[in-house]
């Protein structure tokens, strides 16, 4: 791909001191993050507003982005919370029945970089043999010295609680389809009450709680375990974030304080969480797991699923204690991705059952949660 000499140079430096040079087709300046890869042909919208991506940069392996727009109704938060936007070509002439605005215009209403023009595919080959590394996107200086200090004084992921930044900053009750502030008047009596620990949840999550007839009402990470309970739930919901799970230890505080006195449900960062309180440790993958298209073998079932990912971390199956029950397992590179501890009323799954974007062969679970809160 030539590149076009009309619109504003940038380039990519990774801290292994790798150069990508391309043009920014939204935005300028200067962002920070761990660059990683997706592996799906569809639902940049959705992985955009995803809060799991706080602290990172993206590259979309699938080389044509932005073609069908954006439109109002699949966000998976408010905001996009990554870096930078990295995409072998953007397709600036986008058609779609609902869009309402181009994929550039909301980058840009979110002061994001979105990068083209690049040689996607090495990137991404370069991440999976060298694993995922820090990088700066610059439309400022091509000066490859100067952004290699700045990316390598750049702190990585390790350690860092990101979840504070993406967590919502007080309690919220999900209505139709908005937050709303929770007062004693609009609480309902509905047949399941769920708490959503808000680590930075997709807001489908929220949608298919409410779909299974909950009354869903989300609370801030550092809620502590006897405020949960106050509401009185049926059940909670430990939602995805970003970052280290080991860093976030009030989290992990509040999980050990509420396992055996309510049915709890953790996905990504809420599984890892769990884990944590049942006593297991976590580690850094490789390159991590972001895509659509990730299976997933249930020992329980044998069967396989096709499973929607985003994570960098893995918990260290070896480390779990006896009495949790290993229930699924990555098949490309057998990390865990879900366990059941009936004694304390708990699972959780590595994965994305809400699947937005990506496929619904997991949805059963929420049933599974719905069935535990009735028989609690």
């Amino acid at each position: 791909m030539t590149l076009d000499k009309s619109k504003l140079p940038a380039c990519l430096v990774l801290e292994d001191g790798s150069v990508f040079r391309g043009h920014a087709f939204a935005g300028s300046g200067e962002v920070y993050g761990e660059v990683v890869f997706n592996t799906g042909m569809s639902g940049y919208q959705e992985v955009l507003t995803d809060p799991s991506y706080a602290g990172q940069m993206l590259v979309m392996t699938y080389p044509l982005m932005g073609n069908y727009g954006i439109n109002r109704s699949d966000n998976e938060s408010e905001a996009v919370h990554m870096g930078g936007f990295i995409v072998r070509e953007y397709q600036e002439n986008w058609s779609n029945w609902q869009g309402d605005r181009s994929l550039k215009e909301f980058l840009e209403e979110q002061g994001r970089i979105g990068l083209e023009g690049i040689d996607t595919r090495a990137l991404t080959r370069l991440t999976r043999s060298h694993g995922a590394m820090r990088g700066i996107i610059s439309t400022e200086t091509d000066e490859v010295a100067v952004l290699l200090e700045k990316v390598r004084a750049y702190p990585g992921l390790v350690g860092r609680d990101l979840v504070k930044d993406v967590t919502c900053k007080e309690a919220y009750r999900w209505q139709k389809n908005q937050k709303l502030a929770i007062d004693a008047q609009n609480l309902e009596e509905r047949k399941r009450r769920v708490v959503l620990l808000d680590c930075g949840a997709k807001l489908n999550i929220l949608r298919s709680l409410d779909e299974l007839g909950c009354e869903v009402i989300g609370v801030p990470a550092a809620t502590p375990a006897e405020a949960i309970l106050s509401y009185e739930p049926d059940g909670v919901m430990l939602s995805n974030g970003p970052g280290d799970p080991a860093a976030v230890t009030y989290v992990v505080e509040t999980v050990r304080n509420l396992l055996g006195q309510v049915p709890i449900f953790g996905i990504c960062l809420g599984h890892q969480m769990l884990c944590q309180a049942l006593g297991a440790r976590t580690e850094k993958l490789k390159f991590g797991h972001h895509g659509l298209n990730h299976p997933v073998k249930n020992l329980i079932t044998g069967q396989v699923e096709i499973t929607s990912q985003n994570h960098g971390f893995s918990v260290i199956t070896e480390s779990l204690p006896s009495d949790t029950k290993v229930t699924h397992i990555n098949l490309n590179d057998n990390t865990l991705e879900g366990v059941s501890c009936p004694g304390r009323k708990a699972f959780s799954v590595q994965y994305h059952p809400e699947a937005a974007p990506g496929p619904k062969d997991a949805a059963y679970l929420f049933n599974e949660f719905m069935q535990l809160m009735d028989a609690k």
